[in-house]
């Protein structure tokens, strides 16, 4: 079977599907992604055919990518709920297509189409990444949902940022992600999380290390950290609320302080909050001394459990969610409905 993945070309939208997309290619399905260049790096380096749909570099529209299912032909396309062309294109081309969600379900006017409402693409099912305990309850009433374990991928790095013997004690990870965040917040961040007794390594992001200056000892600072290999070593996540990094801490059962900047970060915040796996900050109430404050309390040391042992919780929920490979092998009934 010819199976098309299809994402926009940031990290936040493609690193979801490469673990289902590698799980297809092993399976022995030909695998092919459609996305700008600006993340074909990571999709080769797992055989997974990248190719960049006519100019497209970071939004792919319909028109861009109804030549190539004519050139390829696929029996499934696999379009994530960013890339509602990807979903129109496959209608049009009469070939059946599964939506694939990076977390919950968007919630609207964060500049998304929800993928729940587009209209010439009615009927498709969801991969679904997120646990139920935390996806939005009207999703998981009223849509067709495939269940899928969520696993953190990364692009690897070397050497380990969190293997540099730079001081003591817990292990916290501070990110704003790729697309949020500023060298003001991010310092405000680190000035706080220093003052711990922790070991703070630092994923800048689009903040570049430089703008940050002098950190203490107990600091690391780099542009990049393969999140998938560090986050099972934390004990504390504080981070800007992305699905990815939510999700991704929740996996290893790490309790999360949550910054919200945009996007559906705080709809993130919210329900974490909710289930009582970690704390959040809203803008206005931002500064060292608060992020200090509220990661405290979300470190083992003071004895704050409650955070932990829900973390815990919905890592185990996550452990029995069905892995990309069991996905995998069922996607052949979907190829079938037409």
């Amino acid at each position: 079977m010819r199976v098309l993945f299809a994402s926009l070309a940031s990290v936040g939208h493609t690193y979801p599907l490469i673990p289902l997309a590698i799980a297809a290619r092993e399976a022995g399905h030909e695998v092919h992604f459609a996305s700008g260049e600006e993340v074909h790096a990571p999709l080769a380096a797992n055989g997974l055919r990248p190719f960049r749909p006519a100019d497209s570099f970071y939004e792919v529209y319909a028109e861009d990518l109804e030549p190539e299912l004519a050139r390829l032909k696929p029996d499934l396309v696999v379009h994530e709920w960013g890339l509602p062309g990807a979903a129109i294109a496959a209608s049009r081309a009469g070939i059946p297509g599964i939506w694939h969600g990076f977390g919950r379900m968007i919630p609207e006017g964060i500049g998304l189409e929800l993928p729940t409402r587009n209209a010439e693409a009615p009927g498709r099912p969801h991969i679904d990444i997120c646990p139920p305990s935390l996806q939005d309850k009207d999703f998981l009433a009223t849509e067709d949902r495939i269940a899928l374990r969520p696993v953190p991928y990364s692009a690897p790095s070397a050497p380990p940022a969190w293997d540099g013997g730079r001081g003591s004690g817990p292990l916290v990870y501070l990110t704003l992600g790729t697309a949020f965040g500023t060298a003001q917040l991010l310092s405000a961040a680190i000035e706080g999380l220093a003052t711990l007794g922790a070991r703070v390594v630092v994923a800048a992001g689009r903040v570049r290390p430089e703008e940050l200056g002098d950190v203490p000892d107990n600091v690391i600072v780099r542009k990049w950290v393969a999140q998938a290999e560090l986050l099972p070593h934390v004990d504390v996540v504080v981070h800007h609320g992305g699905s990815g990094t939510t999700l991704g801490a929740l996996t290893v059962g790490a309790p999360q302080l949550l910054l919200p900047q945009g996007a559906d970060q705080f709809a993130n915040a919210d329900a974490v909050g909710a289930a009582g796996a970690g704390l959040r900050l809203l803008p206005d109430e931002l500064s060292a001394d608060a992020i200090a404050e509220h990661a405290r309390k979300l470190l083992p040391p003071h004895g704050h459990t409650g955070y932990r042992d829900a973390a815990r919780s919905i890592a185990e929920e996550i452990a029995r969610m069905p892995s990309p490979d069991e996905v995998a092998r069922r996607l052949p009934e979907y190829a079938e409905r037409a």
